[in-house]
């Protein structure tokens, strides 16, 4: 387990990128969530729907702040981008604006340096698939693997910890989700491999 993150003094952007059914908008509240428990002020969570469809590409924003948050609309420089899905890679906006020294986390197999990415930011891979594959978090036929990234989100960034996740999902998830989804985050947690440029 790691030390509880210190308060970042200026706010801090995420953007996630997912598929429709993937629950990218979910783990863009959790994180506002765990921001907020470990002393955050200002937390935000936006989603962003084009076709609201399975499958289709989704988007949401989570903003922390040491001060109250007043901006609900999209980040567009963001100091973070999550992609849930290594395939939404392809479509330039998904990487858009990343700013210099960021952090780039995405459901991959392959290693940061393997998925050819030039920029000016860090990138962190975890195969969360392969994980809540292996866990059974699979619903209607869909890998869910919203709350594995996360624990690949906490491992790079350190803005928000595994016990302050662990909080929010004891608050939101049934009782039979629990355990498995706690298992995720920590299983991805420890397999994320990290590459920061410079």
């Amino acid at each position: 387990m790691s030390e509880k993150p210190s308060i970042s003094k200026r706010p801090y952007e995420i953007r996630w990128h997912g598929r429709g059914g993937q629950g990218a908008v979910t783990a863009a509240k959790i994180v506002a969530r765990a921001a907020h428990l470990i002393g955050y002020q200002g937390v935000t969570a936006t989603p962003s729907f084009g076709a609201e469809r399975r499958g289709a590409p989704v988007s949401a924003s989570t903003r922390i702040a040491p001060e109250p948050v007043m901006v609900v609309s999209q980040v567009e420089e963001p100091d973070a981008v999550v992609v849930l899905d290594q395939t939404l890679l392809k479509y330039e906006e998904v990487t858009s604006g990343l700013s210099r020294g960021g952090w780039l986390v995405v459901n991959s197999r392959q290693h940061p340096k393997e998925l050819g990415l030039e920029g000016n930011f860090n990138i962190a891979t975890a195969d969360a698939t392969r994980v809540c594959g292996e866990l059974g978090l699979i619903v209607a036929g869909l890998i869910v693997v919203n709350t594995a990234i996360l624990g690949a989100f906490a491992r790079a960034t350190a803005m928000v910890d595994i016990p302050s996740i662990e909080r929010v999902i004891r608050d939101l998830f049934s009782d039979s989700a629990i355990d498995i989804n706690l298992a995720a985050v920590i299983k991805t947690s420890e397999i994320t491999e990290l590459k920061k440029r410079g």
